[in-house]
């Protein structure tokens, strides 16, 4: 029915529906409705349907449209729409690591509040999770996984599948346990299919199972699922004691959130900034970082300054700095991007790092040789100064090596130092860059000052 509608066209059908009372015609739009279709439906309608357009849906489905709203402000306002009695009774539906991420900023007696309408158990697997570190394998994991003690058979472990697998998250593993609660072994649903049924756990599980502990970073986690292609991974304490896995889906969500935080220092804003961000809010952030680069830039102007005897001599130079800086600055960030895109999925050892050097000092010389030998040949035809075609040739391939070094090496020294090496801000190698490049470029013209015309 939904098939061939724009979001725009449901959303006044929806509104139409809610005003004449249709509440069959609206549950038949509703239920083809995927959990994300839903949440945008609500944000689209106005204030004063939003209301009775929940109190229309199931607890389900206000369980999918409160995770796939993009906002806590948006998540905070159903809850508070509903009152803590309905709003238990979703929160009791949603995943528990959804519901700690949303509660994180809040105060202890408002995190009481809502949880007092949720279940005794859930609500306690929700403080747990709060319990732990921000950013690390516990705040990230769910309780909702099927685990099987290792005393059980297959047929056994069907009896429970067909008990609890619409509570589980995810229906990829099965994790086996020992009667300390440890993690003992794991078992795939196509190893349970093959088996007969009176065949022993233990028999078929494998007993290496690959986990990783409360307190390790996402970003860790991350990389581990990467490396193993799993679709989920098993959370284990200090005594190896089984308490959460950690699915694909948070993972992407982790790989997300980690490249904007990447791509707010590779900018120089450090903090997020969206389109909802007020002028002010977003000034704020980005003004350190510039004010910085402002002073560092004055040193550029400082070095121009005593180059001035030289630049009065030969004008056409002031033609040709501008570009060198600017190609400078764009080389060494691209070399940064590709450090830093690397160092988030690969761990580095010394060879590595040589040979990453050596890569990009390679791909320098490369480019600064074919620029290099373009710049000088039109600096020639245009000036007829083949003096200045080899001042402004050399000088951007100087630099040009230079830079592609600098954003190289730089992001390198403060991954050893474990500094985060996105810090190594655009902005940041583009102006130190820029300094190589104007002492390089003046210093040889003043070397050669005597022969250029």
């Amino acid at each position: 029915m939904t098939n061939h509608l724009s979001e725009n066209q449901i959303t006044l059908i929806v509104i139409k529906a809610l005003k004449e009372n249709k509440r069959a015609e609206l549950e038949a739009i509703l239920d083809e409705l995927q959990p994300y279709d839903l949440a945008k439906l609500y944000t689209l309608l106005p204030a004063k349907h939003r209301h009775k357009f929940l109190l229309s849906l199931q607890t389900n489905q206000l369980a999918d449209l409160v995770e796939e709203l993009e906002e806590d402000a948006q998540q905070l306002e159903v809850f508070n729409t509903l009152g803590i009695e309905k709003s238990g009774q979703i929160m009791d539906e949603m995943d528990n690591d959804d519901l700690a991420s949303l509660f994180e900023p809040l105060s202890q007696s408002t995190i009481e509040g809502y949880l007092s309408g949720m279940k005794k158990e859930e609500s306690e697997a929700v403080q747990q999770l709060l319990s732990y570190e921000h950013e690390t394998a516990g705040r990230l994991m769910t309780n909702r996984f099927v685990w099987i003690p290792d005393h059980y058979t297959v047929r056994d472990t069907v009896e429970k599948l067909k008990d609890f697998a619409e509570y589980s998250e995810t229906i990829n593993y099965l994790y086996v346990i020992d009667q300390e609660k440890k993690l003992a072994g794991v078992v795939s649903y196509r190893d349970i299919i093959l088996a007969e049924l009176e065949d022993k756990i233990t028999d078929i599980m494998y007993e290496r199972v690959i986990s990783v502990p409360v307190d390790m970073d996402q970003e860790e986690v991350a990389k581990i699922i990467e490396r193993y292609d799993f679709l989920a991974i098993p959370v284990v304490d200090i005594d190896h004691v089984l308490k959460g896995i950690i699915t694909i889906d948070d993972i992407i969500d982790v790989l997300i959130q980690e490249a904007n935080e990447d791509f707010e220092k590779l900018s120089a804003t450090g903090k997020s900034i969206d389109f909802e961000t007020k002028s002010l809010v977003a000034a704020y952030r980005r003004l350190p970082w510039l004010i910085l680069l402002l002073f560092i830039g004055i040193i550029s102007g400082g070095i121009i300054s005593s180059f001035e005897e030289t630049l009065q001599k030969v004008v056409a130079l002031a033609f040709f700095m501008p570009m060198i800086a600017g190609m400078t600055g764009n080389t060494g960030t691209q070399s940064l991007a590709v450090v830093v895109r690397g160092l988030v999925s690969r761990d580095l050892d010394k060879q590595m790092v040589i040979k990453l050097i050596l890569r990009e000092l390679g791909v320098g010389l490369i480019i600064g040789v074919t620029c290099s030998v373009l710049i000088a040949i039109i600096a020639y035809v245009w000036q007829g100064d083949f003096i200045l075609g080899i001042v402004v040739g050399s000088s951007l391939f100087l630099t040009l090596v230079i830079g592609t070094l600098s954003g190289t090496i730089i992001p390198l020294i403060l991954y050893r130092l474990k500094i985060d090496p996105a810090v190594a801000s655009g902005p940041l190698i583009t102006t130190i860059n820029d300094i190589f490049s104007l002492v390089t470029y003046f210093g040889i013209a003043t070397i050669f000052i005597k022969y250029l015309m």
